[in-house]
């Protein structure tokens, strides 16, 4: 699908560039005319899935996190977040709701909320090379049809 618009970053796995991460996606997704319900929802998809790079993927260290935005045809919303860290062993087990490899702070509901907000969510791991979670949302413009 070609993109009507799109924004790559990089930033490093510290704590505060969670919040930077969603702020540029609310940014970003404002071209779409999102509703606040939609906005807040796509803001903590990417918050969950930047703070399992920096909580999960560098725990020892501090990585790369890539950031991609893509508006595609049809008013969806595409964001991929990825990590070069230590990937995931299961990810049919890191799927399940309550599932934490962060400790007894981690809530383990991270994916779920993730899937739970976006319309798609496709996560793809390799150990030692790093996770891709890949969502979409798609955003019914004012006056359109869903």
């Amino acid at each position: 699908m070609k993109a009507e618009n799109e924004v790559l970053i990089k930033f490093p796995s510290r704590s505060a560039n969670e919040a930077f991460a969603r702020a540029v996606t609310a940014t970003f997704a404002a071209q779409l005319d999102p509703t606040l319900d939609e906005l807040g929802d796509i803001k903590t998809a990417v918050s969950e899935a930047v703070t399992n790079c920096i909580v999960h993927a560098y725990p020892d260290r501090i990585g790369v996190v890539t950031l991609r935005l893509r508006i595609l045809e049809g008013g969806i919303l595409d964001i991929v977040v990825k990590d070069t860290g230590r990937g995931i062993a299961d990810i049919e087990q890191a799927r399940q709701p309550m599932f934490t490899t962060g400790g007894e702070e981690r809530s383990g509901m991270g994916l779920t909320i993730m899937e739970s907000f976006m319309n798609e969510l496709k996560l793809r791991s390799t150990p030692g090379k790093g996770t891709t979670v890949h969502m979409k949302k798609r955003i019914v413009r004012r006056g359109e049809k869903p």
